[in-house]
């Protein structure tokens, strides 16, 4: 069945008959692919055939399909023709993991961040009824991305609509972590009225049967809000919202779907149609461990076990280890994470601490609000968020936390550049997000000793701050080098001249090997870790203009903003005739690919950073060499 899938609506060609064995085919080649490449294997399996259903009952790419986050969108991309593609997933130069407009014309939406999606969907419905076109716009959103406050926004603000527009939302009780809160306990509820959707199809197929008026008696049934199902399920909040409520199905059955997508359709207004699905469907190991398959690395599909390297200490284990120590000193220390405790590594806080720890669902901006609220009834939060992530918050950080100069310690996962998920999960803007706000100090440690020690650091200060730190491994070198964090001070790991290169966090042990790069070519130059982005460490910046005519500052995030661009601004205000070559991301998005070989993509190599120094220091030489001859 599969081989018949080449291009978009290709589906329309297989016999529904067929549908079933086209699903485990599918399966079988997700599982397969996903073991070599790694991926989003457990929400990808879940929604084979509610995708199968989709893509049935539309005409694509006239039609529109936005994935909200977009793992789950893998059976639609084979669906439209892109199966080929699977070779290179997630890969330098090789297809995303996510929709990507510019990969098809399927694509409606690029997606990667969560609860978009319905007003995404509200934004097509509105533009398509202003210019009199006609296709279908559906929404698929998950259950662990209705936690989201934007979904709610969405969803109120389409109540008033008198056109079609649908919204599919996928529940499989899990977001990455297991769901949390009052709408995951209100969908609980729905599914245990999964009878109601076999009773109505079958209330409904009896009435068309009554000659005559029977159409007309399900037709006023559809448009009624005091129908059946209000007798049946307590509270129908999607109803009283003013969005007509077609569910639960079955997420693995097909021919119930297409008959309630089908009827969906004709629904004039907008209309929810809940699925309920298996996280992990159809593979033993991604149902039991949903959580470890939601993205994984290569796999032994037999055993489900990685196939790579055993991981050495990483960053998050570092913040996991000292943050539980903290709680024991700190009794008012507390831990706040959005639906990621495991991947920001707060699953053993939890289990020592559980009164202390709040996972409040993927709700970023309640999150900053929240430890706000805690750290003025005394509390010592830490805001546990990865990088790309925190930038949903930036107004309550702003506003909330700042402003008021409130002790809320921001402890920001994956830094940086991550890799194969791409530029929706690249954390390459939180240093100029956060650097520009005031009240707010921000730290970015060298290796695993010091990210400890910065934590320590932070739980006894006052005021908002945070720590930077990347994903993976934890450098262990340049651990001879343990001078107490102080605030505001940077620290020189090896005092030279001419030439000073002041490394930020994660580009320290990049810098390293610049460093002794230099020296084996007869150089001397200073080494600094910045250690503090903010504040910037003036005094030291003032010692070193003395004696040195150029600064090079690295850091894994964008120029525009980020601590070159600051120092920069420094030295030109107070030391003009010191040169700064700020060495950062130049201002753009970076695609999916290995870490090694992306920052050899964008000058953050050792290679090209100390290329670029090089180059820096002949125009110098240059310049001087022209200056002494005119004279």
């Amino acid at each position: 069945m599969l081989e018949k899938i080449n291009k978009p609506n290709d589906i329309h060609k297989i016999a529904l008959a067929d549908f079933p064995l086209l699903a485990e085919e599918i399966r079988q080649f997700l599982i397969e692919s996903v073991s070599r490449t790694g991926g989003h294997l457990a929400s990808n399996l879940g929604a084979v055939e509610l995708t199968l259903a989709l893509h049935n009952v539309l005409d694509l790419p006239q039609d529109r399909i936005i994935w909200d986050v977009g793992h789950q969108a893998y059976t639609h991309k084979i669906l439209t023709g892109r199966k080929d593609g699977f070779a290179k997933l997630r890969q330098e130069g090789g297809m995303s993991g996510f929709p990507k407009r510019k990969e098809s014309d399927c694509d409606a939406f690029d997606a990667g961040h969560s609860s978009n999606s319905i007003s995404a969907g509200l934004g097509y419905v509105r533009a398509r009824d202003l210019l009199g076109q006609n296709y279908r716009v559906v929404s698929v959103i998950g259950d662990g991305a209705l936690t989201g406050g934007m979904a709610y926004e969405a969803m109120n603000n389409a109540a008033g609509l008198k056109t079609n527009f649908i919204i599919v939302l996928n529940d499989n009780n899990m977001s990455i972590s297991k769901n949390v809160g009052g709408m995951s306990s209100y969908l609980s509820a729905l599914r245990t009225a999964e009878s109601y959707t076999g009773m109505k199809i079958n209330v409904t197929k009896t009435l068309k049967k009554v000659p005559k008026i029977g159409p007309a008696i399900v037709d006023t049934m559809r448009k009624t809000k005091s129908s059946i199902k209000q007798l049946i399920i307590p509270g129908m909040l999607f109803e009283n919202m003013g969005i007509t409520y077609l569910g639960p199905v079955d997420g693995h059955n097909m021919r119930q779907m297409m008959r309630l997508f089908n009827e969906a359709k004709r629904v004039e207004g907008p209309v929810i149609v809940h699925v309920l699905t298996e996280k992990g469907r159809g593979y033993t190991p991604a149902c039991v461990h949903p959580d470890r398959f939601h993205g994984t690395g290569p796999f032994d599909i037999k055993t489900g076990k990685s196939l790579s390297a055993k991981k050495s200490l990483t960053y998050t284990d570092v913040f996991s280890d000292t943050v539980t120590a903290l709680g024991k000193e700190q009794k008012k220390l507390v831990c706040i994470t959005a639906a990621m405790r495991e991947g920001t590594g707060l699953k053993r806080f939890a289990k020592e601490f559980p009164d202390r720890f709040f996972d409040v669902g993927i709700a970023e901006e309640h999150a900053v609000s929240f430890a706000a609220g805690l750290a003025l009834g005394g509390m010592i939060p830490v805001v546990a968020i990865y990088s790309s992530f925190l930038q949903r918050a930036v107004d309550q950080i702003v506003h909330d936390v700042c402003m008021q100069n409130l002790h809320v310690i921001f402890a920001i996962d994956r830094a940086g550049l991550v890799g194969a998920d791409g530029e929706t999960h690249q954390g390459c803007f939180d240093l100029s997000y956060l650097t520009m706000i005031p009240n707010m100090t921000v730290m970015a440690p060298k290796n695993a000793w010091e990210l400890s020690k910065m934590l320590e650091f932070s739980a006894y200060m006052a005021g908002p701050c945070a720590i930077r730190y990347p994903r993976g491994g934890a450098y262990q070198g340049l651990e001879e080098f343990q001078s107490p964090v102080q605030y505001g001070k940077s620290e020189i790991l090896y005092r030279g001249e001419k030439t000073a290169i002041l490394s930020v966090g994660s580009m320290t042990e990049v810098c390293e090997q610049v460093y002794r790069e230099m020296k084996a070519k007869g150089e001397n130059p200073t080494f600094v870790n910045a250690r503090f982005v903010k504040p910037l460490d003036t005094g030291l910046l003032d010692e070193l203009a003395k004696d040195h005519s150029l600064f090079v500052t690295v850091e894994e995030n964008v120029k525009s903003g980020g601590f070159g661009e600051h120092v920069a601004v420094y030295m030109e205000a107070c030391h003009p005739e010191t040169r700064v070559l700020p060495i950062a991301i130049w201002n753009r998005f970076v695609e999916h690919g290995e870490v090694d070989s992306l920052r050899a993509k964008i000058g953050l190599s050792p290679a090209e950073i100390f290329s670029a120094i090089e180059n820096e220091l002949e125009e110098e030489k240059t310049a001087e060499d022209g200056y002494k001859e005119q004279k």
